[in-house]
């Protein structure tokens, strides 16, 4: 049914039905006046067919029905019916009076009869829109429902007892040595972390401060685990401040630049520039990668997902270009805030 109503296949066969049936019913005009204007006559009423019922889908409806403007568009839709029923009108005029001489012939004679065809195929053709409107109407409310189910299954899989980890994470805490400082301050960042994403992004909007310091926290723990061969810098502009964005919208670059970032013995780097132009949130993120690494994987589900509530959350307000060298991957985003 979706690819009835998306390749416009409805149109396909209400024309195919129109004009065939058109054809049957006139098929005695080609003994009466010949072929060419059994043929004129199928062009003619059908095309403007075509002119009225698709100005009315594409223009009278989008721009006046849509908008509430009743009156005008009940008013220009008139106009269109009267200018079907005048055309037709002189066509029909010049068919039976002139081409077959039919006597006792005016100008207004087939009038009701033309009306009567508007009406019927302007109405079927608003019934035809209407049925495709309420379909894609229904499964965007099926797909809507559908992913808030899928988020909310995800976050109730995700979870895990706040208090339970916290609780075990101060145990631990304790039971590290005092004199182990790194061990305690790695802790103490890593609960840090689940307190950002378990408390603060249960909103749609974030302060931007506490985004910067959550990915900060990430950055110092991804340090801890690489050695000197990894040269890693993260800075933050001091005017990142007064303004939100959606919540872990940038962690998933930071995350990617650390998944896939290069492991050759002398130099591997990441670096994570966050900046500020007027209205415009700027994120860089580079990272060198191993050569035979597949860009497509480079582009896994994480930024796939990213790249979905960026169109959800920032219809055309945000830029994504990823820059997919042959040793080296960077992202560049930019976010158009309100401020």
């Amino acid at each position: 049914m979706h690819r009835f109503w998306k390749y416009n296949i409805d149109h396909v066969i209400f024309w195919t039905a129109t004009v065939v049936f058109h054809m049957f019913t006139r098929s005695s005009l080609i003994a009466e006046a010949g072929i060419e204007q059994f043929f004129l006559e199928i062009i003619i009423r059908n095309g403007l067919l075509a002119i009225m019922i698709y100005a009315n889908l594409l223009l009278l409806i989008p721009r006046l029905l849509v908008t509430k403007r009743i009156t005008s568009y009940v008013a220009a839709l008139l106009i269109s019916i009267v200018g079907y029923i005048l055309f037709k009108n002189l066509h029909d005029q010049y068919l039976h009076g002139y081409i077959l001489q039919r006597p006792n012939q005016n100008f207004f004679q087939y009038s009701y009869y033309n009306f009567s065809i508007a009406i019927f195929y302007l109405t079927f053709s608003i019934a035809l829109h209407l049925s495709k409107q309420w379909y894609f109407q229904r499964e965007q409310l099926r797909r809507i429902a559908l992913e808030k189910l899928t988020a909310e299954l995800d976050y109730l899989k995700a979870q895990i007892n706040p208090h339970f980890v916290f609780n075990s994470i101060n145990t631990i805490y304790f039971q590290i040595d005092k004199e182990n400082t790194t061990a305690r301050e790695t802790l103490s960042v890593f609960s840090e972390l689940l307190r950002y994403q378990l408390y603060e992004c249960n909103g749609d909007q974030i302060e931007i401060e506490k985004e910067v310091a959550y990915l900060k926290n990430y950055v110092s723990l991804q340090k801890l685990r690489r050695d000197e061969q990894y040269q890693i810098s993260f800075r933050a502009d001091s005017s990142l401040t007064g303004f939100s964005i959606a919540p872990l919208i940038i962690i998933p670059f930071v995350e990617n630049a650390f998944k896939h970032v290069s492991h050759y013995p002398d130099r591997n780097e990441i670096n994570i520039e966050l900046t500020r132009r007027g209205d415009r949130f700027c994120l860089a993120v580079f990272n060198t990668k191993d050569q035979i690494i597949d860009s497509r994987k480079h582009e896994g589900i994480g930024l796939k997902n990213v790249q979905r509530r960026l169109t959800l959350l920032y219809p055309q307000r945000h830029i994504l270009d990823f820059q997919d060298q042959d040793k080296t991957f960077r992202v560049l985003l930019e976010l158009k805030i309100d401020v």
